[in-house]
């Protein structure tokens, strides 16, 4: 055991728990695994970090126990604050849960640099959630890494490569501003109910830097637009950003006749700056 709070079956029978499908949930309940999740967001002793959908608590525990300094855990289904409370009182003073919902609640009211992010993220919310950390208006952003759990295929569309079927508008924008890596894959029946699907565990450094200068807002209308009609040439496909696409194309080093799972991140980012001057 991780700690001397009960097992996490324990603590969902006490207090009710059955996961709800429509809050996108589904309970981790080892806690070795939950362990080697928070070890994964690597040396946490001198972080806060902030966790998404923590449920009846597996991830926070093991990140409590993985010293880290703070937990801010923003939790939406209010029957999960007693199981949370209880964790709150085994570590005094190390863990915040904050019954809301993490679109609206705004965590550096709560939270002291250096801040990390590890979740079992709510498959409901879950891309929305990284597109949000991944595109603050200042960049570097306020965390120093995530370490987000994510259905596989979410999880292969954020590592994918050009001319892959998973690669689009999140491979992009992850690869632009940070570096993620897939760490840990997880079964269905690791779960409590079992989703339908297999797990993956992405961790990913935010870059002090974007990794090629571009416009963000220029970047990602032009990334968009492009994935939008992935099977048109591009020179079709992004018409509607600028009449004299073509040739942006050409100064860019890309074939106007090219789509866009075959463009990679330099070139797309060589487009935005053409486009930018223009």
């Amino acid at each position: 055991m991780i700690d001397d709070l009960p097992p996490l079956r324990e603590v969902i029978a006490t207090h009710d728990l059955a996961a709800k499908k429509s809050l996108g949930q589904n309970f981790l309940l080892d806690l070795n695994l939950t362990a080697k999740i928070a070890r994964l967001a690597g040396d946490l002793s001198g972080a806060d970090v902030l966790e998404i959908g923590p449920g009846p608590g597996g991830l926070t525990r093991g990140l409590l126990a993985e010293g880290a300094r703070r937990v801010l855990a923003i939790e939406k289904d209010p029957r999960c604050m007693p199981a949370l409370a209880e964790i709150a009182a085994a570590y005094p003073d190390r863990l915040q849960a904050i019954n809301g919902d993490a679109l609206t609640v705004n965590p550096l009211e709560h939270l002291t640099q250096p801040i990390k992010i590890a979740a079992n993220l709510p498959y409901n919310v879950g891309t929305e959630l990284l597109v949000r950390w991944l595109t603050p208006p200042d960049w570097p952003p306020f965390w120093h890494s995530l370490t987000l759990m994510f259905q596989r295929e979410v999880a292969q569309r954020i590592v994918a490569a050009p001319g892959s079927k998973a690669y689009g508008r999140l491979a992009l924008l992850a690869q632009w501003r940070s570096d993620p890596k897939i760490v840990m894959d997880l079964p269905p029946e690791a779960f409590s109910p079992p989703p339908k699907v297999n797990s993956a565990v992405v961790h990913l450094t935010a870059l002090p830097t974007p990794r090629y200068p571009a416009d963000p807002g220029t970047l990602n209308k032009v990334v968009a637009a492009a994935f939008n009609q992935r099977r048109k040439m591009l020179r079709s496909a992004l018409k509607s950003v600028s009449p004299d696409i073509e040739d942006h194309l050409i100064a860019a080093g890309i074939k106007p006749t090219e789509r866009a799972e075959q463009v990679g991140l330099e070139a797309f980012c060589a487009l935005a700056r053409s486009l930018q001057k223009a």
